[in-house]
């Protein structure tokens, strides 16, 4: 009997190789292999060095490399949802002073989604770095839909603060609510195993 060896996070070489140079089309293909493989690999309950790797994927690939492999990717695919959730992880990290205001200006107005997301009372920038720490680290677990469904409400609850803010962008704070609708439909997806 063969001895069975748990698999490892993709480094550097995996993204290199899966790349397909310069066609779109296999640069889709390749994302979708990856993100398919971080989150439905095989692994072990207790495989927290798969987490923390999966945690600080944009950290050491850096997000230009997953940009290139999911940011075109429908909003309502495995590899579309992925990208929302670095993304949004990745600019908590950069302006976690930022995060924490516009969350604060927007749970009165959503009551509901503040009690899924799940930030802490009062949120401040080291409450809602945690938040998406713990969001992302949901994407090795077998309840992706509950994560997709945090994150939609922590979207949500910033977009709608940055809305109300006089230094708010409107656009950008209608663009928040836009992936809030996006992560909360690929949680459907999930739940029904539907998404791809």
């Amino acid at each position: 009997m063969s001895e069975f060896k748990k698999p490892s996070l993709p480094g550097s070489a995996l993204f290199e190789a899966q790349a397909g140079g310069d066609d779109p089309a296999e640069l889709a293909a390749a994302g979708h292999r990856i993100a398919t493989l971080l989150v439905r690999g095989p692994r072990t309950d207790d495989d927290q060095g798969m987490v923390d790797r999966v945690l600080h994927l944009a950290d050491e690939e850096g997000l230009g490399v997953i940009a290139d492999l999911w940011a075109t990717a429908p909003a309502d695919t495995l590899p579309g949802s992925l990208w929302r959730l670095y993304l949004l992880r990745t600019w908590v990290h950069r302006q976690p002073d930022q995060a924490a205001r516009e969350y604060a200006s927007g749970k009165a107005y959503a009551p509901v989604h503040e009690v899924l997301a799940g930030v802490v009372d009062p949120p401040g920038p080291a409450e809602v770095i945690a938040l998406v720490d713990t969001v992302v680290r949901g994407i090795v677990t077998s309840d992706l839909d509950v994560t997709l469904d945090r994150a939609a409400s922590f979207a949500h609850i910033v977009g709608v603060g940055r809305a109300q803010l006089d230094s708010g962008d409107p656009h950008s704070a209608a663009k928040l609510v836009d992936t809030a609708l996006h992560l909360r439909r690929a949680a459907e997806l999930e739940r029904l195993g539907e998404l791809t």
